[in-house]
């Protein structure tokens, strides 16, 4: 039985290459449980390799057909190996944030094999103070980033007593989920393409005119904060990318972000823009980089309703002024305020199931850039990709280890050589940097340049 993609889903397979492999990806820290034995993490390692059964989406791979690159579709594979998919290895002496960024960027960098199902999921011991990491790589066409978040939650325990574990291959999405058939599984591809117009005609026609008055609004100049696509200036961040990744990581109390968003009246995200963009404007200054123009963000907007662990993608998009033309942090934090809080303004204006039909159209010419090979040639619909994915809000255990913290490792495309996301976890917000090496030099600056950005934003929020 096979089960055809949803064309969100299926773009980001179309888009796929070797200098941009769509996988998105976690890295967890672990502290071993008190008078753990010295064989912990070999033993943890045998007993991932030990499951009953396998579940999606963990047992899905590509159909192998004719069509698979124009329709393609999942197929269960129940004979996984593995020896190939769970992979244990180690980290030179000192076992500190640098070698571990070294390892995670090479392993982000290399591709899944099309011919298997599209995950991996590495156990790095050597941490130092005997932690141990996970780091999980799964295709983007199979899920999101706050579905991955609630797949690998589904795994953990919330208290460090429970040592047994089912791994997370054999728990998958939700029974309910499972049992959802896909009406078009058997069609002919015409016959498919056919019924899904018929049925999402209503949809597109509300996602046109979404589309269309978010490129009519964006274009009215200085008397609207909306962002129009391509409304973005030309970038060293919007280059033709290569294979090569880096990989840095930062980590603040959400206390301390909430505080500061509520006594700037803005939100959290807002804040993480912010602190962003500032980050951004000293590390482009300094390279001599920084356009006279204000950079634009890219925002995935997760649409997933609360408690959906449905396979695939469940996103859309909006834009956002980054304000890197203003030198003042409080102006840049009010220019960020207004243009998000316009862009959710309309995004918000669109029934629900108009949403997919409606980011389709809205992503329609990025996606064509990267089909065609132009992208990174242009300018760019926009500058730099900024998400905030929500995490668990009390500390997780996998066979009592304490999950300490996890950051996310996200997807580069042509065009696009920088993504930083976020996610929540038990109090912190940790940031993620993925970055194309051979694009940005001194990429692991910005990581310690969003601490000084939010150190100065703290001091003029204060200060007004």
């Amino acid at each position: 039985m096979a089960t055809r993609l949803k064309p969100l889903d299926a773009s980001w397979l179309y888009v796929d290459t070797r200098a941009t492999p769509m996988h998105v990806a976690s890295l967890q820290i672990f502290t071993p449980p008190a008078k753990a034995k010295a064989h912990f993490v070999r033993d943890l390692v045998t007993q991932l390799k030990r499951p009953v059964k396998f579940e999606a989406p963990w047992n899905l791979r590509l159909k192998s057909s004719l069509l698979r690159g124009v329709l393609p579709a999942w197929e269960v594979d129940n004979h996984l190996d593995l020896d190939y998919h769970v992979r244990h290895s180690a980290l030179p002496a000192p076992g500190g944030e640098r070698e571990l960024g070294i390892l995670v960027s090479r392993l982000h960098s290399n591709a899944l094999d099309f011919d298997r199902p599209l995950w991996e999921v590495h156990i790095i011991e050597g941490l130092e103070g005997g932690r141990l990491a996970l780091y999980a790589k799964m295709h983007h066409s199979l899920i999101d980033g706050v579905g991955g978040m609630r797949l690998l939650q589904r795994a953990m325990a919330t208290s460090p007593r429970q040592r047994e574990f089912v791994p997370p291959w054999s728990i998958g999405a939700t029974q309910a989920t499972r049992k959802k058939k896909d009406p078009d599984a058997h069609n002919e591809p015409m016959a498919t393409l056919i019924e899904a117009v018929r049925r999402e005609g209503g949809n597109l026609r509300m996602a046109v005119r979404g589309v269309a008055d978010a490129w009519k609004l964006g274009k009215r100049g200085e008397g609207d904060a909306l962002i129009a696509p391509f409304d973005a200036p030309n970038s060293m961040l919007n280059q033709r990318i290569t294979p090569a990744r880096r990989f840095a990581t930062q980590q603040y109390s959400l206390d301390r972000l909430r505080t500061l968003a509520d006594n700037a009246k803005v939100t959290l995200n807002d804040v993480v823009l912010a602190i962003s963009a500032g980050a951004l404007r000293r590390f482009l200054k300094e390279l001599h980089a920084l356009p006279g123009q204000a950079l634009t963000a890219g925002l995935p907007v997760s649409v997933r309703p609360k408690g959906d662990q449905a396979l695939g993608t469940a996103i859309s998009f909006i834009l956002a002024n980054l304000g890197t033309d203003v030198a003042d942090p409080l102006l840049r934090l009010h220019a960020i305020h207004a243009s998000t809080l316009r862009a959710k303004e309309l995004l918000q204006g669109l029934p629900r199931e108009s949403l997919n039909s409606y980011t389709m159209l809205y992503m329609a010419p990025f996606v064509l850039g990267q089909l065609t090979g132009i992208g990174g040639h242009g300018r760019p619909m926009f500058n730099v990709a900024i998400s905030n994915v929500p995490g668990p809000e009390k500390p997780l255990y996998f066979a009592g280890a304490k999950l300490e913290a996890m950051y996310p490792v996200s997807v580069l495309q042509h065009g696009q050589a920088l993504n930083v996301t976020c996610v929540s976890y038990a109090g912190k917000l940790n940031f993620g940097y993925t970055g194309c090496r051979d694009s940005l030099p001194h990429m692991q600056r910005l990581a310690v340049y969003t601490g000084e950005a939010l150190d100065e934003l703290e001091a003029a929020v204060a200060a007004q």
